[in-house]
Parts: C-alpha cells; structure tokens; sequence
C-alpha cells in the first residue's frame, strides 16, 4: 500500500511541497515511517517529539527520535511536560492528559515554524482500534467513522489541520519497512501494558474476534470508511442547521434558538448539541447517547422551559425564554439580549418625546399621539411586548425609567386594579433571576406605568374615553 503514499499525500491529506510540515514522532516504527514516507516524497518536515515524563527512560527516547532527524537532515524540536499533573488537576485519565499535552505541543510549532500540517503516524490498526473504543463506549456515526486521513480539531487549532499519510496502512506493513530501510524504531513497553484500554483491545479483544472472522480488522476499516462518507452528508446539513439554530457562542456557552432547535429531528438536535458539547468542552472526548436522550427531553419538554439539566463534564443545559443555552459551569452568560438600566441605582428622567440609550444596544423611545383611535387600533394588533400605548392622562412630567426598588408593586393590565410585588411578577412571569435586578421600568414615583416585554399597569391602558395616548417602545440595534 506504500505504493499509492504520493496519492495520500498530495490527495487525502491535501499536502504542498513548499511549505513545512510538523511531524509528531515518538521513536516507535509508525512515526519513523512517518517521516521516512516523507522525505523520500520530497515534503519539508520538522520532527516535533514531546517527552512525556512517564517512564524512567523517556529521556532515551527523546534521543533517538533526535538521532532520527538528524539521520534524515530534519530538524527537531523536544520539549517535555508533567502529564500526571495535569491528569490530576483537568480530572483526566493520563491517556488523555498525554494526548492534550502532545497535540498542544505540535500545535505550538506548528504556528512557531508556519506549517502548513502536523503529520501523525496513526495506522490502520490505530483506526480499527479507535472505532472498537467509540462503539464499546456507545457512539454514533462521528465516532464509529474513526479517524480520517485530514482533519481540523477546533479545540488545538481552527486553522491548522491533523493529517494522517499512514491511515490505510497496516501495522505490520510498516514493520516491515522499517526492517527493509534500516530504521531501528524503539519499543514502549508500555503498548504491552494491559492497563490501558486500547492495549486491552489490541492485545485481547481483536484477537478474539479474528477467530470469528479472520479479516475482521479489515472489515471494520472499510465499515470506518463506509461511515466516513455518510458522515460528510451528515456534516453538511448540521453545519445547515447550526447556523440556523445557534443564536450565539462563545468559549463558555452555546445559545440556541429554541423554536428553531425543536423543530428538528431529534436525531439532529442530538448531533447539534454534541458538536456544542464538544465546543466547550473538547476534553469531554465521550458524550453517551443516554446522555444526549436525556437532553433531547428536556428541551422538547414545556414543563422544564426554565429549569437546568445537568450534563457530563461539569456542563448544563438551561432554557431562558426562547433560548436554549449549553452551560460549562458557572459560566458567566450574557444579558444583552434583554433591556437592561446601566445599573440598579440608575434613574433616568423621561421627556415627551424623548429617546433614551440602555446597556447592550438597547434603546427606549416614546412620543405623544394625538388620535386616540389609531392607537387603540395599534394597540389591539401588536403581538410586540416591548412596545406599548398608554392613557396620557394621569401620566405627569415626573415620568422616570429606573430598575425595581424594594417594595415596588405593579397592577398588572388584566387585574382590574390587584397590586403585586414586582418580585412576585418577575417570579410568574419567569424571568430570568440574573435579568431582574437592573430589568427597566416606567415609573411615575413609586408607581410602576409599564414593566417593558410584559404588561401595562391595568390604570394606565387605553379605553373608549381616552382622548390622547402616549407611545413607547424599547428596541435593540
């Protein structure tokens, strides 16, 4: 299969040969292959090894791969960093802690040395692997596709793309090289280890179920690469749906629009939220699909419109209104999206007409109307609660915009007159706890006029025997 090499190259992992190339070596036989395939194809290669510090002679290993890049008129770069350390603080197993720490480490070189990739030295046997661990652990098609030959991992770098040359060749195929070339690859004894979970399958579940199907690893590659395509489709309509759906995002959290997120196939809403997932915390390398049922629920049900799920990782879902948000911990999320005063002492004192400027854009602006019969009509056929028509009568020049003071009460337009503390109101209304305490009200003195997105005081509303109104309405540029 090292026949068709120059074709991967140039074809599946897209590679030039003007530009540098960052090659991760361990010293194993994958990645000596690895840059051995790329010197003899012509490619400009910087060998990158990252030392682990997890064996007393990790520091031999270091060594050799610079011995190795010597050998092949490359140039090295070594660094090192404490993997059990980091396992412990991030709460990861050290298998994972060493991958983050040795992609971090590619990645910084690759943007040090201005590379157009960094090359890894994944096999084939290294793809039939990954996806056993994805099924075992319950995935679906982005985990059972496995590996692919070019990729971009947002959570290291959006630019700069992971390939693997080696993907379709099969371990014992690049033994063989390395014999045939001379190349003296080192051992870790730890690939014996049954300690790890990916040595468990090498060393004892493949074998097995080769006794059922002796080509069973290659059944499972070509099903990986089956997926791989199926998966494409599957990418392109949730790149679609994202953009749709997602009203906006950050390193913390993903807002979705909710009437645009439920009305999808719960299939896709599970895909959505895995890739928002994944986002944020690209460390959560396993979403379940229990997990991912479990949150379908939720934001398809109305009795949880404002309540919080909890998720896997420390992250949460938490619905607000007509947003959907996937939370990591206590992030801090936005209040933009709502008319918000400047802070909670602010009073600002409102003429006719006037137009006042709030905190996120927002703006209020009010004007006097004179035909009380065009605002009555106005009045019946606005669905938008953020603007209102109000009886200009009673309504003095001591007009005022300021957030909720204790003791404040409202009655509400319905109520025929009932008084409730605006505490309450927040409360029935559900409105956010975060949004409340700077939430702005038109006030007359002590007297709530209007609470803006929701009611009217039910004293000031419009009837047959008003003669001039008074307009307001709050919007965001």
């Amino acid at each position: 299969m090292f026949d068709n090499i120059d074709i991967t190259l140039r074809e599946q992992c897209g590679l030039v040969k003007n530009s540098p190339i960052i090659a991760g070596v361990s010293g194993g036989p994958d990645s000596l292959c690895l840059i051995s395939v790329l010197r003899q194809a012509g490619y400009p290669v910087i060998v990158a090894h990252f030392n682990h510090k997890l064996r007393p002679d990790s520091d031999i290993d270091a060594n050799l791969v610079e011995q190795n890049a010597a050998r092949f008129n490359f140039a090295s770069v070594v660094e090192s960093g404490d993997v059990h350390a980091y396992a412990e603080h991030e709460k990861l197993s050290i298998e994972e802690a060493a991958r983050i720490l040795r992609y971090r480490f590619l990645m910084e070189q690759a943007r040090f040395f201005k590379a157009q990739a960094v090359a890894v030295g994944h096999t084939a046997d290294d793809q039939v692997e990954t996806v056993l661990m994805h099924f075992l652990r319950g995935a679906g098609l982005a985990g059972l596709k496995g590996m692919t030959y070019r990729t971009i991992i947002n959570s290291f770098d959006s630019q700069i793309p992971i390939v693997r040359p080696l993907l379709d060749i099969w371990r014992e195929e690049i033994v063989v090289y390395c014999a045939v070339n001379g190349i003296r690859p080192r051992h870790d004894p730890s690939n014996a280890s049954l300690d790890f979970f990916r040595n468990r399958l090498r060393h004892l579940l493949i074998p097995s179920l080769e006794s059922y199907n002796p080509r069973f690893r290659e059944v499972v590659w070509r099903t990986s690469r089956s997926l791989a395509g199926d998966y494409e489709i599957l990418a392109k309509v949730l790149d679609d749906t994202w953009k749709t759906c997602v009203v906006q995002e950050n390193a913390d959290f993903v807002a979705f629009d909710s009437a645009s997120l439920t009305k999808q196939p719960l299939g896709l809403q599970r895909n959505l939220l895995r890739r928002a997932l994944e986002r944020i915390h690209p460390t959560q390398s396993d979403i379940g699909f229990e997990a991912l049922e479990r949150a379908g629920r939720f934001i398809n049900s109305e009795a949880t419109r404002y309540a919080r799920f909890d998720l896997p990782g420390g992250m949460h879902l938490l619905r607000e209104g007509m947003l959907i948000y996937v939370v990591a911990g206590d992030a801090t999320l936005p209040v933009e999206r709502w008319p918000q005063m400047p802070d909670e002492d602010s009073t600002i004192a409102l003429k006719i007409p006037d137009s006042i400027s709030l905190s996120g854009g927002w703006k209020l602006n009010c004007e006097r109307w004179n035909i009380a019969s065009l605002a009555m009509e106005q009045a019946r056929s606005n669905n938008d609660p953020f603007q209102v028509w109000l009886d200009a009568k009673g309504i003095s020049d001591a007009l005022e915009l300021r957030a909720r003071q204790d003791g404040d009460r409202f009655e509400p337009l319905g109520m025929d007159g009932h008084l409730m503390k605006i505490s309450d109101f927040f409360i029935n209304v559900k409105l956010p706890q975060r949004a409340r305490d700077r939430w702005p009200l038109l006030c007359i003195g002590e007297k709530v006029v209007w609470v803006p997105g929701y009611r009217p005081a039910h004293s000031f509303r419009l009837t047959d025997a008003t003669r001039q109104a008074l307009y307001f309405s709050l919007t965001r540029g």
